[in-house]
């Protein structure tokens, strides 16, 4: 029997899963993320719910509460952008600020953890799933600052990393295919929207159930294929301009390779004029060169 036909993760979060007839898909995946018993209280509204024609379909935020108290932001991007990481720290403060008042002690600050499940290059790594937590170490002699028995008590946490965001970022398409453990076969349904009959993860049986493309209206089903057809070509997009851009960064590169040489020819040929005795004046004039160049050379 041929498995149904899934819809897309992201798709999912912006319009299947925000009933809590449904949070065991989002519980099954953020309990395996954070190795955690993950139950959701609300879904908080976000940017991810705008359904404005220019709403951007190139991410989807989703800011959960969990029966903790924590904040869990959920975002997905599929085109790059230089300036994400500090994306992220802005998206942590936002969350952080708008849920505290001016009365509020600090020890009413959220735990939050920021997941990022990226479809582009996040960096320079050689891993496809990568944990951020802050900790305080010694310059001396490396060692962690810990928090006393009586800070344990107050804020009814183990470590001084407990305290802060914790950070998550999923680089999809670095992954293998080879499923390995329960991350590892989310992963491969975020990268292949697809759930082999012998992965057992949380959620994923549910997610089987509940995202099935026929099971959706005609309605859904053609704003989903716009959806698909629309970040398809922003992927396009984003391949045209990365090879034109190594197109011509090679031709930049050999015409400053170039310039470079005469530079350093004329450089040369002034350092021969010094040591034949000529003028500073006279090198100018033959050279082009500065006399604050000359100096240098001298």
């Amino acid at each position: 029997m041929k498995a149904p036909k899934l819809i897309r993760f992201d798709w999912a979060i912006k319009r299947l899963l925000r009933n809590k007839a449904d949070y065991t898909v989002l519980e099954g995946f953020l309990s395996v993320l954070l190795n955690d018993d993950i139950k959701i209280i609300n879904i908080k509204e976000s940017e991810g719910n705008q359904e404005h024609a220019l709403d951007k379909f190139n991410r989807v935020d989703m800011l959960v509460e969990n029966a903790k108290g924590e904040l869990l932001i959920i975002e997905l991007q599929n085109s790059a952008e230089v300036d994400y990481y500090l994306r992220m720290l802005y998206g942590v403060s936002k969350a952080i600020t708008e849920h505290i008042t001016l009365s509020d002690g600090y020890h009413k600050v959220r735990k939050v953890y920021h997941i990022n499940i990226l479809y582009f290059d996040m960096g320079d790594g050689s891993d496809y799933v990568y944990h951020g937590i802050t900790e305080y170490r010694g310059i001396h002699n490396d060692s962690v600052l810990q928090l006393t028995e009586k800070q344990k008590k107050f804020f009814a946490k183990g470590n001084v990393k407990d305290l802060y965001p914790e950070y998550y970022i999923l680089c999809v398409n670095e992954f293998d295919n080879v499923a390995k453990d329960s991350l590892d076969e989310w992963i491969y349904y975020l990268k292949n929207t697809e759930i082999p009959e012998n992965f057992t993860a949380r959620g994923l049986k549910e997610a089987r159930e509940k995202l099935v493309y026929d099971s959706m209206t005609e309605e859904e089903k053609s704003a989903y294929r716009y959806y698909i057809g629309q970040a398809g070509y922003e992927q396009n997009s984003i391949r045209t301009s990365y090879e034109s851009g190594k197109f011509d960064g090679k031709a930049e590169g050999r015409a400053e390779g170039r310039a470079e040489g005469e530079a350093q020819k004329t450089v040369e040929i002034a350092r021969k004029m010094l040591e034949k005795g000529m003028s500073v004046e006279d090198i100018c004039e033959l050279s082009g060169l500065t006399r604050e160049q000359i100096q240098g050379i001298k």
